[in-house]
This record gives C-alpha cells, structure tokens and sequence, in this order.
C-alpha cells in the first residue's frame, strides 16, 4: 500500500508539474486516511505452539543459536564455517535440512534432536544438543521425575526391546489412559491427567535416551519419564477444541500399509483454517480427502504426488471428516497439520486457486500460528483503507485531468520523437493532449506560449482518433 500511495504521488506531481498547489492539497486529504503508526493488518504468531512438528526436531527452522535456551549453553559456529564437518551449508545447497550462512540450531542427519558444532574443548567434544523449549511436538507434555514411589504415572506399564513412542502409545491408548510415557529407552508407562497433577517436571535434557526400537526418538531417561498425550499418531478421533493438531496413523512413526483412518473436526465457528506442518505421502495410493462434514461432499485431495500447497488453506465449512487411505505398500513419515475454527466464514475468503502463506516458510521462519485478539476487525479495516485510497486517487486525479483540460492546458505524457506542437482544431474549448517518457507535465496553452513551445521538441501528441475520442469524453461531461 505504501508503495502504490508513493506510485500515486509521483504519478500526480508528475502531471501537475505546474499546479503545487493542487499537488499539496492532494497530499493533505491522503494525510487523514494514513494508517497510525504501528497498525497492522494483522500479523499472526503465538509462541505458546510448537515450533517443531516431528518428534526429533528435524523441522526445527527457528532462531536459538546457543545450545542452552534464553542466551545459555554454549555458542553454535555457524554454517557456512563447518566445512570441515560432516555437515555444513556446503553439503547443504537446496536448503533441505535447514543449512545456511546462519548459527541456528538445526537436525540435519536425523538425529534425536537438533544440534550444532561448538568450538572444540579441550576434551576434544565439537558439537552439542541444543536444548530448544519450544521444540517439542504437540502432544509431547514433557520430561517429568520418575521416583518410583509412587510411580509418576500410575497405571500399567511394560518393557520391550523394540519400543518407540507410537508402541507405547498404542499400548496405553489400547488400556483405556490418557496418557503414555517412555523411560530409560525401553520402558512404558500408562495414567491419567491426575497424575501430571503431582508430577514433577525435570529440565528437557534429562530425557535423553535413545529408544531401542528407533535411533532418531527419545524415550525418556534415567528416572525421567516423557509423557505423551495418546491422541497422537491415534487412528481416529472427535476434536472439538478450538485450535489442535491433527497426526497421521502411528505418528511419530511412519505410517503402515493397509490404514483406514479417520478424525472428525468441529471447533467453534463457521469455518476451519488448516496448515500443513509435514507432508509425505508414499505414493498416489495414499490418500487424504477433507470432506464436508454435514454434506459429505469433497472439498479436497491430497496424495504422494499432489501435495498441499504451503501456507493456510481456509474451508467454508463448520465441520470437517478428514480420511487417510495407505495402500498395500505404503510406508512413509505421513502428515501433521494444525487446524483453528473462523469465527466468520467470510472471514480472510480462500484465495482463488491456492491454498501461505506466507507465502512459502522461510528456511528458519517455520513457526506455528494463531490468530492475535483483533485480527479480523485489523484486515477488514486495511482493506476498507485500501479501496477508499484507490477510489480517491483515481477521482482526484480524473477531476485534475478535466480541469486541465477545461482551462486549454496541454498534457504532455510518455512518448518518442519531436513533433510539430500546434492548437487542435475543432469546436469547443481549445485543447491537446502530448506526450513523452518518463513522465508527463501539464503545460498551458495555447503553444505559442515559450514554455511549451521549449519542451515541444521532445513531445509528440496523441494520434487524432485518440484526441477525437477524448474531446468527446470531456464534452459529455
């Protein structure tokens, strides 16, 4: 908006080179419509949600570039500098894992969490975890104590050689409990919300340990248990909150062949807002269909060949059934999207065609959002400033144009090539319209005047037709 007011500007100082006043007068009536400093059409963040969708930090594309949150742990060495690592933003040039000419903490081989290189120690150790609050994934309630008297979740437990956290979420989800959590890397362990009520958190780093059924999953630690929500990876489910995540089937493990699922969403309002956090889809055999709720009709379809597009894709219904469909063969990490309920369903209207967004996430800007209190009444009251500007703009300038003309004034505008500058011909009010790049000047007529008959050796009229059409246009009025 800005610019096109600046464009605006230019374009009538431009044709009223020799009307200032007009000009100001112009600028003066634009003044009261300006926006105040500081408003926004509305900007959309929440640091309340996750900045991390897969339960190893691999989506990590924030800012900490310590190894410790809030300034602490020790400094990360930036990318580009690393080329005598493994991992650098050489080895990195399509931007797939995040590298870049930055420090930021990232996880580009998979490893349990994200990470980056320090300067050496003495003990000769040259990268470290980074220890990232809001790097955890939705449904991940964090690391708590596990004393063992009582136990921090009290109901039953197991171990296995093969555990991951979809294994033990299954396992809890199948008794009946809330929620699951993992320890010492293959130990599982089931209760109910009244637990967290005397559960003791433990900082994030205590938990860990690599799980023994997956090298790129934490199961908790030595004592510690990380509890989990069993919604997550579940195969079918109501959300009624308004705002939540949505998993593929065994999240944060790769889906398996054969899966039929479903999940009903009906948060307050009269339409849904989803965002693709993570999408891999085996092949186009795995399906997921969003589906009216009320009318069963097909909104829209994704599958391994036909992604979402980045950024939020607003539906005009109040309840969606999303179905996820693998087929024989399918294996792949799956989806994760966020969804929130519109108040209105006119609210920010679905773009034509399209589905972020911004625009596409930046590398580091992959940050989850909800909306700031105010929002809506912000971009309605931008778009209604916006079409007043433009409204004005072209009246004003209109209005200048016929006054101009109405006083024999030439318009000399872009154009090549001296002409031969003389008074048009014809009844009416003697007038003519030049011009020339880059912009037009407004000059009086009739042309013997010297100003106009000096700038006349770099202008040429309009063709007669076009000076024809316009006469008549002015005389109508």
């Amino acid at each position: 908006m800005d610019r096109a007011l600046a464009s605006a500007t230019s374009l009538w100082l431009g044709v009223m080179d020799t009307q200032a006043p007009q000009g100001l007068l112009l600028l003066l009536l634009f003044l009261p419509l300006l926006p105040p400093r500081g408003a926004s059409a509305g900007s959309l963040h929440s640091p309340g949600l996750s900045e991390c969708f897969q339960v190893n930090g691999a989506d990590y594309r924030g800012h900490q570039n310590r190894t410790g949150p809030r300034g602490a742990g020790r400094p990360c060495l930036f990318w580009d500098q690393t080329q005598q690592h493994s991992y650098s933003s050489a080895s990195d040039p399509q931007g797939r894992w995040g590298l870049g000419p930055h420090n930021f903490c990232r996880n580009p081989d998979g490893d349990v969490q994200p990470w980056c290189y320090v300067a050496e120690t003495e003990e000769g150790i040259y990268w470290r975890y980074c220890d990232i609050p809001t790097c955890h994934m939705p449904g991940y309630l964090g690391c708590f104590v596990d004393s063992g008297a009582p136990p921090a979740l009290s109901g039953p437990s197991g171990t296995s050689t093969k555990l991951t956290v979809q294994v033990c979420l299954r396992f809890c989800r199948m008794k009946g409990y809330q929620l699951a959590g993992v320890e010492a890397g293959y130990a599982c362990f089931c209760g109910s919300e009244s637990d967290l009520d005397r559960g003791r958190p433990a900082p994030a780093t205590d938990c860990d340990q690599i799980c023994f059924g997956h090298p790129g999953q934490l199961c908790g630690g030595d004592g510690r248990l990380g509890i989990y929500e069993v919604s997550v990876g579940s195969c079918q489910g109501n959300w009624t909150a308004p705002q939540g995540v949505v998993y593929s089937p065994d999240f944060p493990d790769e889906y398996g062949p054969d899966r039929n699922c479903s999940w009903a969403l009906s948060p307050p309002g009269a339409a849904l807002e989803l965002t693709f956090r993570l999408f891999e889809l085996a092949d186009p055999r795995d399906r997921l269909e969003l589906r009216d709720a009320a009318s069963g009709s097909l909104l829209r379809a994704f599958d391994g060949a036909r992604p979402p597009p980045p950024g939020p894709l607003r539906l005009r219904a109040a309840a969606l059934r999303l179905t996820f469909r693998s087929d024989a063969r399918g294996h792949a990490q799956g989806f994760a999207l966020t969804y929130r309920g519109l108040q209105d369903a006119d609210d920010d209207p679905e773009p034509k065609g399209s589905a972020q967004t911004p625009a596409a996430p930046l590398d580091w800007a992959n940050v989850s959002c909800s909306p700031r209190p105010g929002a809506p009444e912000a971009a309605m009251g931008a778009r209604v400033f916006s079409t007043v500007t433009a409204i004005s703009v072209l009246l004003l300038l209109f209005l200048s144009l016929l006054r101009l003309l109405r006083r024999r004034s030439c318009l000399l505008a872009p154009g090549k090539g001296p002409p031969a500058l003389g008074p048009s011909r014809g009844p009416g009010r003697s007038w003519v319209v030049w011009y020339r790049r880059p912009r037009g000047v407004a000059l009086p007529c009739p042309p013997t005047d010297s100003q106009a008959v000096g700038l006349a050796a770099s202008y040429r009229p309009l063709s007669a037709s076009s000076q024809s059409s316009l006469r008549s246009l002015i005389s109508a009025l």
